[in-house]
């Protein structure tokens, strides 16, 4: 079966869990060239999730997306996932890499998709930059996150949508998620007094604060109100950078 055929029966499927940005907008058409879609299969269902690509040959996503019996196709350079655009590539998943200390209660949600063969980029595929090991986004910060999925009660749409979200104070979510939060590896993310944010779904989408991804959509309330937890990149840094380094860039010798 053809890939696009595969993709078209993903999306008709009425088990495929959808994703949210709630308060948003519909994005600019490839507005974000970095952002991939993840679609993720088993043999009993099929699910969504965000991420975006560091690397030719690599996306970077939350841990909790994947499980061992689950095949990942990345979608880049879309806007529409349902048309069949051009500027669409599709490319398998050759191996998974979870962070080695990640947990049931999400930390440590970050992980490394390695491609089958490297993105060609073009003007609506490209990378988007990493934060440096001692990069902090601080509170009162607005930045961008985007998903694609429901965008309020019962109302999906196939288009990327966007929304701008302000980092929290840390004890805005050790309040509310208690021992679950850990503000050295996690961001606290949405003013809890507006509906803006991301949602199940948009988990693994990254967090754009001037350009550059500081932070990855781990988890929050299943009700989807602000804020929410994220995972802080700047501590993973180092594991990134080791894990991609083990891999030479496909294609080069």
């Amino acid at each position: 079966m053809k890939p696009l055929l595969l993709l078209l029966v993903f999306l008709l499927c009425p088990r495929a869990e959808a994703g949210k940005i709630i308060g948003g907008r519909e994005a600019v058409p490839h507005s974000h060239p970095y952002m991939a879609f993840l679609w993720i299969k088993t043999p009993t269902k099929t699910k969504r999730c965000g991420g975006f690509l560091v690397r030719e040959d690599f996306v970077l996503t939350a841990a909790h997306c994947w499980k061992r019996s689950r095949s990942i196709t990345v979608i880049l350079g879309a806007h529409d996932i349902k048309d069949n655009e051009r500027t669409k590539q599709i490319i398998p998943v050759k191996k998974a890499f979870p962070h080695p200390d990640y947990n049931s209660n999400y930390f440590n949600d970050i992980m490394l998709l390695q491609l089958e063969k490297k993105a060609k980029l073009t003007a609506e595929v490209s990378l988007l930059k990493l934060p440096s090991r001692k990069s902090q986004a601080t509170p009162g910060m607005v930045c961008t996150v985007a998903g694609w999925g429901l965008i309020g009660q019962n109302i999906s749409t196939t288009k990327l949508h966007e929304v701008q979200i302000e980092i929290q104070k840390d004890k805005e979510c050790v309040s509310r998620f208690k021992k679950v939060y850990n503000s050295t590896i996690q961001m606290c993310v949405g003013n809890p007094k507006e509906n803006k944010t991301s949602f199940k779904g948009d988990s693994g989408g990254p967090l754009v604060c001037e350009n550059v991804a500081q932070g990855i959509v781990s988890f929050g309330e299943k009700k989807g109100i602000p804020p929410r937890v994220y995972t802080r990149i700047s501590s993973f840094r180092l594991w990134i950078e080791k894990t991609m380094k083990s891999f030479k860039l496909q294609g080069q010798d």
